[in-house]
């Protein structure tokens, strides 16, 4: 047989594996301006010179409107006298925006219409159902007072922060109180839903550090502020129950809160990720807490040192059924396996953390599976703290036993351009099945960023709504398990697992070519259990508590 025989011989033979798998490769496409995002971050002037303009803003993914789509709630900064350098007046009353999804891969920005223009410094927003009336609303956390709007039904909001008692004290020792985020959970298991609200540092504006008077001064150089447990009443008020409950301390510096059960004893605990202070996990031991961060292996990095920690994201990285936390902060990062026992292994270096980590700044982060083949991925946004330096965002695929590789450059054109990112969420915008990132940035640009998911649903999967049977209290922090042809997965209800910004809330699972899921079973946070059998995938589910009914 000649040459040209044997060429034309191979060649159709492998052409179709050779198509195969560029089929299946997933690529993320920036599709911001086509969908009509147009928000720019502000940190109220021109120059990048304090802490409060280097932290960045949220975004929170909300339905607010009930329609199946979800929406996107972009927060921002402003023009503040006193901190602003005066050329930045052009910035003040700078408003959030809230974009409307049409259903059709664009959005329309409507605030105002729905009464969500706040124009406080605002860094994050917790999107609930507190009153169990059927509609998310929306707690606003702000750098000075706190905002909670109640959802109308009707896509506006009334402030009702007043009749709630959560607005927050003033000043926190001796500045004002800057809140950067809350954690809704019932952690006493009496049926109602309670707010974690976390608070970061006493800034005082005219501080100059003398040992670096030409840069901002380092977090360390500040006192803290308190982090805040507040407990619903059962007339719908809250009372800060802080010290009461072992929650109280005046110097922490939260930059991040997380709720899951970690030690598996069937009710939830807090992780509190501080900045340049040991981390905190507060255990719950039948409603009462103690913290027991360096006990359990969270409190510092691998080399035992406490950084500037941003957030715990969950999920279970190697397939073993624990769930495992990973913590951004400014240097590389920290991954820690759960190895059982309520204890955690930092193994950041040895599964390709620490490499494409070091020396980028990481913020917002998630732990998710985007290309839908059953084993979580990494997306990191990155910037430098104290100084406006750009760095590339990541992608980290996991090879499915929590070993990492950065693949972002193969996937999109954004991960080889530098930006100065702070805060994402994931999200499904277009219900088709893969996941998507929106990204805020404060560089002077200072544009966000949409990425939509191309390819990942070529792959199978399933969507979850949890609706526990008095509203979410006993959905948040559930557990849910699947099963499908000798396989398990493991994960936690809980949408709010990235610094400033809140996912998707819907539980996401990844099943590659498998086709059908054998068995799930969900463990309520109010102790309660269901189990369901050969669910079909690649679709949206929503699972009401105790009625044994998916819709």
């Amino acid at each position: 047989m000649n040459l040209k025989a044997v060429y034309f011989f191979i060649i159709p033979f492998f052409f179709p594996l050779i198509l195969s798998s560029q089929e299946k490769k997933v690529i993320f496409n920036n599709v911001t301006r086509q969908a009509g995002i147009n928000f720019k971050y502000t940190f109220g002037d021109y120059t990048y010179e304090n802490i409060l303009e280097s932290s960045g803003s949220g975004i929170t993914i909300i339905d607010y409107n009930n329609d199946g789509l979800y929406d996107l709630y972009m927060l921002n900064g402003t023009y503040i006298e006193g901190i602003s350098d005066p050329e930045g007046k052009i910035f003040k009353n700078t408003p959030n925006k809230l974009y409307k999804n049409n259903g059709n891969g664009t959005f329309t920005e409507v605030a105002g219409i729905a009464g969500v223009d706040d124009q406080h410094w605002s860094m994050a927003a917790g999107a609930i159902d507190y009153d169990n009336d059927g509609d998310e609303d929306l707690y606003l956390l702000n750098y000075g007072p706190n905002v909670f709007y109640r959802n109308n039904g009707n896509g506006t909001f009334t402030d009702i922060t007043d009749k709630l008692g959560l607005q927050g004290p003033e000043k926190l020792n001796g500045f004002t109180k800057w809140s950067v985020g809350v954690a809704f959970w019932d952690y006493n298991r009496d049926g109602r839903l309670d707010a974690m609200v976390g608070n970061f540092l006493a800034f005082d504006p005219a501080y100059k550090s003398p040992a670096t008077p030409d840069l901002m001064p380092h977090p360390s150089e500040y006192k803290g502020q308190a982090s805040m447990l507040y407990e619903q009443q059962p007339d719908g008020t809250f009372t800060d129950v802080s010290k009461k409950m072992g929650f109280y301390y005046p110097d922490s510096k939260c930059m991040g809160l997380t709720v899951f059960d970690y030690d598996d004893d069937g009710d939830l605990d807090l992780f509190q990720g501080n900045d340049h202070q040991l981390n905190f996990l507060f255990r719950n031991d039948n409603g009462s807490f103690t913290e027991v961060g360096v006990a359990s292996g969270v409190a510092a990095n691998s080399q035992g040192i406490p950084t500037g920690s941003m957030h715990g994201s969950i999920g279970d990285i190697d397939g073993d059924g624990l769930i495992d936390l990973l913590v951004t902060d400014l240097r590389y990062g920290a991954l820690y396996r759960n190895i059982g026992n309520g204890l955690f292994q930092d193994i950041t270096e040895k599964h390709g953390i620490s490499g494409p980590f070091a020396g980028k700044g990481e913020w917002g982060a998630a732990l998710f599976d985007y290309d839908n083949d059953g084993d979580l991925d990494i997306f990191s946004a990155n910037g430098t703290a104290e100084e406006l330096i750009l760095q590339h965002p990541l992608l980290l695929e996991n090879d499915g036993k929590g070993h990492f590789k950065d693949v972002g450059k193969e996937r999109c054109d954004y991960f080889s351009s530098k930006r100065s990112g702070r805060t994402a969420a994931i999200w499904d915008y277009d219900n088709d099945g893969d996941l998507d990132i929106i990204v805020s940035h404060i560089d002077l640009e200072a544009t966000a960023v949409l990425l939509r998911n191309d390819g990942g649903n070529k792959n199978n999967w399933l969507g979850l709504t949890l609706v526990g049977k008095n509203g979410p209290a006993a959905a948040i922090g559930a557990k849910v398990t699947v099963e499908y042809e000798g396989k398990k997965q493991v994960l936690i209800n809980q949408k709010v697992t990235s610094y400033l910004s809140s996912h998707d809330p819907r539980l996401h699972i990844g099943l590659g070519q498998y086709k059908n899921i054998d068995k799930m079973e969900i463990l309520w946070s109010d102790g309660t259990n269901e189990s369901f059998e050969n669910i079909q995938v690649n679709r949206y589910l929503k699972v009401l508590q105790g009625t044994g009914i998916l819709q």
